[in-house]
């Protein structure tokens, strides 16, 4: 494929984003109605599904980056951040709350997702966790936010801990699912029991071509059984996942996911210029900032069944909340008013 077709894939597919974002998204909508935490949650269905409001775009580091905004612009602020194969609608009822509450909240769409484009073609589509996470001191940089209350899962997850943990002068709070959620690499080499692997297993699918061209040919496919098996309780449908899958037809998508996971297995290599952060994280450094770490009684995907291989990890004020009711591993989304509460509960601590 040329670069100037590509170049014309790209445009057409950050144009088509942009149209559908202006025809669809008019403002926050269906906030989260009231409802107990402790109950599965149906998702809305397609005449009242919820939505946000016409998307941001900023350059922020390599990448210009689609985010939605809620909240006062003064207020203090909160990055929401997505993981695979999900998008910024895993907040989309966590946002109104926190809002209403005064503060700034930010929801970027991470490399690879949406409407968020590298700013240069030769740029390596690197999924790496220390550029995913430098990603997020890059956009605070852009948006002049000096520190915020940062809040995640799985990938989200992931690049906020590195956040609070190698800079913690930018994290005001840390609410992370499944805790510690920073991969050791070099212990990734090891071998782990049958069980055990078998919950990785599209990790391996990903390290062959028949998995990158799988996943490019049926992402749609694959993203909704990871949902299934990851939230074997959670009702979702259709218009629930065919609005955040749209994030996946990003032209980059396939690339980053595809890279993140081989890098974690040692098949490929990321960039240099990350070395210094990698060391860094290979270290396990403890985390200091107040911290809530949350966990779904139903999460379906690869966790641990307490916090206590991790606890030691967290050396600031910390709390360790599981939410009942069938919650899977897209907790935010599942239980949006427990997400939120922890956000503020977290900045109290």
């Amino acid at each position: 494929m040329t670069s100037e077709h590509v170049n014309h894939s790209r445009r057409r597919f950050f144009g088509t984003m942009a149209a559908t974002i202006a025809a669809a998204n008019l403002g926050i909508v269906a906030a989260a109605s009231a409802q107990s935490d402790n109950v599965v949650r149906q998702s809305a269905t397609s005449d009242a599904i919820a939505s946000f409001g016409p998307l941001k775009q900023i350059n922020a580091g390599l990448l210009n980056v689609g985010y939605a905004e809620a909240g006062p612009a003064d207020g203090p602020a909160v990055i929401l951040l997505h993981g695979w194969p999900y998008d910024i609608h895993s907040f989309v009822e966590v946002a109104p709350p926190l809002a209403a509450q005064g503060y700034r909240v930010i929801i970027p769409y991470v490399r690879g997702y949406g409407s968020t484009q590298f700013l240069s073609a030769d740029t390596p589509r690197n999924g790496q966790q220390a550029a995913v996470a430098v990603d997020v001191i890059d956009l605070m940089d852009a948006l002049k936010i000096e520190k915020a209350t940062l809040a995640g899962f799985d990938w989200g997850a992931r690049s906020a801990d590195i956040v609070a943990a190698l800079w913690p002068e930018r994290c005001k709070a840390l609410v992370t699912v499944s805790g510690y959620a920073v991969p050791n690499r070099q212990a990734n080499k090891g071998p782990l029991p049958p069980a055990a692997e078998l919950q990785w297993w599209y990790q391996y699918y990903f390290a062959t071509e028949r998995g990158r061209a799988g996943y490019e040919k049926y992402r749609r496919d694959f993203s909704k059984l990871i949902w299934q098996i990851a939230s074997p309780k959670w009702k979702f449908d259709d218009a629930t996942f065919d609005r955040s899958a749209a994030a996946f037809d990003n032209p980059d998508h396939v690339s980053i996911v595809i890279h993140n996971y081989r890098w974690r297995l040692s098949l490929v290599e990321g960039e240099s210029k990350y070395d210094d952060v990698e060391k860094r994280i290979a270290m396990a450094p403890v985390i200091t900032v107040p911290t809530i770490s949350m966990e779904g009684d139903a999460n379906g995907a690869p966790h641990f069944p307490d916090d206590t291989p991790y606890r030691a990890k967290f050396t600031g004020r910390y709390e360790y909340r599981v939410i009942k009711g069938g919650i899977g591993h897209n907790l935010p989304q599942e239980a949006p008013q427990a997400f939120a509460r922890a956000i503020v509960d977290a900045g109290r601590l």
